[in-house]
């Protein structure tokens, strides 16, 4: 043992690797894991619960409330391509303080792993544990928090760490394959697993005390201790058994029941803390649902099935309280009860395309797609018209991929790792598995999609080509236009150059059917509203410290550009579609990186987030910094996602810390601080307090709000090509509804319209300045806009008074700028209601429809904080009907806030009920033809905006 403790000396630092990438990388951010999820870890008292993922995130949740899985922090470990940053073990120390976490770590750089410890309340990267010789498999803290034992792939066994000051105690590298299984008992004693069949037990010295192999656990995976030590329950990566062992020496006690359970493998074991129940769950399912197999009688009972996740699951983990936290392939979360009744669940945020491998259905020019979207239907999305529309079926005038051609024989291909061309073996990385196929360029090359890779081979099986898929290539198709179209396990859908495999541009569907973004390699994108939050740049900081993430409305001023865009697939390179957007719309500066725009960023230190208020007033605790190295000019502090009364003090000596102090309500206070500098508003911090007891409250107005509301409409344009019949009825009709409110949700309700010939520019400007000086911070103020609305070549959005002339628009129309100031000016809760996308000869074209998502994205910013609700997306058009009386977007808007976005039955009308009123009464009265979209800020909790009268 000596000797091995010198070795371990000797291999095991805390150095820096010194090369690891800088270049920003785009990512995903949906609020939840976009790949498969490997590994759970949870606190001793069951608070908190980590999970970490081959997205190469680790995420914490806050489970105290009981209000679900409450996102508390993303820890960002520096990542680079390919598997470099996947994260496949995670531990979280007994007292909630420290997050390790490893997996495919520093791997690229060194050839050595590297684990990661995170400060749980910060975020912040605290030290760097490297020169791990293989691949890091799991993680485990001891009951006390004393060691951390670290298990490794091809046979380099575990490694015991002393937490004290993280030097190595003992390494056993007797093994023979990858180790899978690490768990301590409550006294110290610590078990491994590993493929080369054998379990372990280790004595509280560490000392190797039984190795044993057992019939039916081949390749044994995760394994638990009994609470009391004197079990240890075994999974197996291969079969549906399970096997309890003595705590004590590894005989075997118990082969739990399987009957029943058909193909597939139990996994991971978990027991509940009683000792009483033991669980067991993988891949084994029953009607279309993964199970979670119970066993009463410490294992002795009948095999009772609980139907829980919608794919594999990879983790099982007991809770404090006596529930079990599930983490799935899919990516999916939950938390389930003794019983099994699922009390949380986080499904992932986008399609699971393996259920529609054959539903990827490109146009004959690959600017149109059709997929299965999350709820089962067909979607399509066509890049002329950004829209995502759902389909009744499958369009037959879009083409399915080619699967066969002259000369060309694929066989075995189909989950497989060893593809075949004409009966020849494809080459393919060890363990890479083959999931999609296409033959493309008119039989010319076979595409094949991996769990890892794209690849192109010619017609002789020489590859052509690789490039790296962000997740499972679930399905690939091509274009008689050159082009390559795939499916991805991340939920986005890829473009791709045929030549050579460049990628060109990439289309993440959100689940809930409305939202969309796209995007080039160099991050030129469009969005729809309310999307630009599900993309950002992953910036790493240095092999020590946490990345940045910065979502990519960061960086809106240079990098929206929905023009290029809108012609990178028809020029098939990226700077030709620059130059070309540039040239079409007038001169534009060049694009600064994004190393350069970079934003301050805010870190609440103190207090814990869901911590209690006390008193008017609470103290914040806030370290900023300036990764680009601008200075920090200021902070902005929201309440509700509003400007909020702070008094900010910079902590002596201490330069980058700030005491925050802000004035807050009777009630749970939502916090949130923005830092700034020259380059603009970093990403918000944001935290929320809770009262120890709250006083009655009326949904979140303790005392009624006034109600500001400013309603403008022009229909009556002096160009008989622009009039639009109900636009000023519309704002009339809209004023009438919300009047009735008096009295109710509102103590008062003062009302300015604005129609037709009194609609000029400098009435509209005089309205928005009486709205901006009449809102207190106890107020509500509404916007409501109908009419035309245009984008000019530039790009700028103005809104048309009667007295617009389109030739002189910045004069004479109301630049997006002033509506903009005036809603950020306001003090209290602010909601703009939209509806200017109306047809015409607008511009001298009917295609110059605004580009309304721009505005609504920039509205909604959390700097911002405006509530908007627009009629309709994309480049669709607004609609009015004489049967109706209104516009589409006024006669739903009127319908729901009469009460029949009561969706509860309560009475009351929320942001939330409102918008999913909208989208359903919207499709239905225009046939699908328009779809309203909202978009709220995420540092803006629904509330109510209405009462039924």
């Amino acid at each position: 043992m000596q000797r091995v403790l010198i070795i371990l000396l000797l291999v095991f630092s805390t150095g820096a690797w010194g090369a690891e990438p800088q270049q920003p990388v785009l990512r995903l951010e949906t609020g939840m894991h976009t790949a498969l999820v490997r590994r759970l870890a949870t606190d001793a008292s069951g608070r908190w619960l980590v999970s970490a993922s081959d997205d190469k995130t680790v995420r914490v949740w806050d489970l105290e409330d009981g209000n679900g899985l409450l996102p508390a922090k993303i820890l960002r470990p520096p990542i680079g391509k390919g598997h470099e940053g996947k994260i496949y073990g995670v531990a979280l120390s007994p007292d909630g303080r420290t997050v390790a976490c490893g997996g495919w770590t520093g791997w690229e750089q060194e050839k050595k792993a590297s684990i990661y410890l995170f400060d749980r309340s910060s975020g912040e990267l605290t030290k760097r544990l490297s020169g791990f010789p293989n691949i890091v498999k799991g993680l485990a803290f001891s009951s006390d928090g004393r060691y951390l034992a670290v298990i490794m792939g091809a046979g380099k066994g575990v490694a015991i760490l002393r937490t004290a000051d993280w030097q190595p105690v003992a390494l056993d590298s007797d093994y023979g394959d990858d180790a899978y299984g690490v768990t301590f008992d409550n006294s110290g004693r610590l078990a491994t697993s590993a493929w080369d069949g054998f379990v372990r037990l280790y004595d509280r010295e560490f000392r190797l005390v039984a190795k044993k192999r057992f019939a039916n656990i081949a390749r044994p995976y995760d394994l638990a201790f009994s609470p009391d030590g004197g079990r240890l329950a075994v999974g197996n990566s291969d079969t549906p058994h399970v096997a309890v062992l003595s705590g004590l020496d590894l005989s075997l006690l118990i082969e739990p029941d399987t009957k029943g359970l058909g193909s597939g493998a139990l996994v991971s074991v978990a027991w509940s803390p009683d000792g009483g129940t033991l669980y067991g769950a993988g891949s084994c399912r029953s009607s279309g649902s993964f199970l979670v197999r119970t066993w009463a009688d410490g294992g002795k009972g009948r095999g009772v099935d609980l139907p829980l996740a919608g794919s594999s699951i990879q983790h099982l983990l007991a809770l404090a309280d006596g529930s079990i936290a599930y983490a799935a392939a899919s990516p999916e979360l939950g938390v389930a009860g003794p019983g099994g009744k699922v009390k949380y669940r986080l499904s992932p945020a986008f399609a699971d395309f393996r259920e529609g491998r054959s539903d990827l259905r490109v146009s004959v020019d690959g600017a149109t797609v059709q997929f299965r979207g999350a709820d089962g239907g067909m979607r399509l999305f066509s890049l002329r018209d950004r829209i995502l529309t759902k389909l009744p079926e499958r369009s037959p005038q879009l083409l399915l991929p080619v699967a066969a051609a002259g000369g060309l024989e694929v066989s075995d291909w189909q989950d497989s790792t060893e593809p075949k061309l004409n009966a020849r073996k494809l080459r393919l990385d060890q363990f890479e598995v083959s999931r999609s196929m296409a033959v493309a360029g008119q039989g010319a090359a076979l595409l094949l999609g991996t769990d890892w890779t794209l690849r192109c081979f010619d017609r002789a099986g020489k590859e052509q080509w690789q490039v790296s898929a962000p997740g499972t290539v679930w399905s690939v198709n091509s274009s008689a236009t050159g082009l390559v179209t795939a499916a991805m396990g991340d939920g986005t859908i890829r473009w791709y150059r045929l030549q050579d495999g460049r990628e060109l541009l990439a289309l993440f569907p959100h689940a809930d059917g409305r939202r969309w973004v796209l995007w080039t390699p160099s991050g030129y994108y469009d969005a729809a509203p309310g999307a630009e939050e599900l993309v950002g740049w992953h910036l790493n900081a240095g092999s020590d410290k946490a990345a940045d993430f910065f979502g990519v409305a960061r960086f809106r001023a240079d990098y929206y550009r929905p023009d290029v865009v809108a012609v990178i697939l028809e020029l098939k390179d990226e700077q030709a579609a620059l130059n070309a957007a540039n040239g079409r719309g007038g001169a534009r500066q060049k694009s600064r990186s994004v190393q350069k725009l970079l934003p301050p960023v805010a870190v609440i230190v103190s207090p814990e987030n869901l911590s209690l208020l006390d008193g008017e007033e609470a103290l914040l605790t806030v370290v900023v910094r300036s990764p680009s190295g601008e200075p920090v000019t200021g902070l902005k502090v929201l309440a509700g996602g509003r400007p909020a009364a702070a008094r900010i003090e910079v902590v002596a000596g201490q330069p980058d810390k700030r005491l925050v102090h802000v004035r807050v309500g009777e009630g749970d206070a939502e916090l949130a601080v923005i830092a700034e500098n020259r380059n603009g508003a970093g990403e918000p911090a944001i935290i929320h307090l809770r009262r120890a007891t709250v006083a009655a409250q009326d949904d979140g107005f303790s005392i009624q709000p006034k109600l500001y509301m400013l309603a403008v409409g022009v229909g009556a344009y002096p160009d008989k090509d622009l009039q639009l019949a109900f636009a000023a009825k519309d704002a009339r009709d809209f004023a009438v509804e919300f009047m009735k409110q008096k009295g109710g949700l509102y103590r008062d309700v003062t009302i300015k319209v604005i129609t037709d010939s009194s609609a000029t520019r400098e009435a509209v400007l005089d309205g928005l300045e009486w709205l901006q000086r009449q809102a207190t911070a106890k107020d509500v103020a509404i916007l409501f806009l109908a009419g035309h609305g245009v984008t000019d070549p530039n790009g700028v959005y103005y809104y048309l008074p009667v007295n617009a002339d389109l030739a002189k628009l910045k004069s004479t129309g109301i630049i997006f700028t002033e509506i903009r100031n005036s809603l950020m000016a306001l003090a209290g809760k602010a909601l703009l209601f939209v509806d200017t996308c109306h047809s015409g000869n607008v511009m001298g074209s009917r295609r110059a429809v605004a580009d309304i998502n721009a505005v609504v994205n920039e509205l909604a910013s959390a700097e911002i904080g405006t509530v908007v609700f627009a009629s309709s997306t994309g480049r669709q058009y607004s609609l009015e009907d004489e049967s109706w009386g209104n516009g589409a977007f006024t006669k739903a808007l009127l319908e729901g806030v009469s009460g029949k976005a009561d969706f509860t039955g309560k009475g009351r009308i929320t942001i939330n009920m409102l918008d999913l009123y909208l989208a359903e009464r919207v499709k239905e009265l225009t046939d699908g033809r328009q779809t309203p979209t909202t978009a709220k800020p995420q540092t803006v909790p629904d509330f109510p905006i209405a009462v039924v009268r």
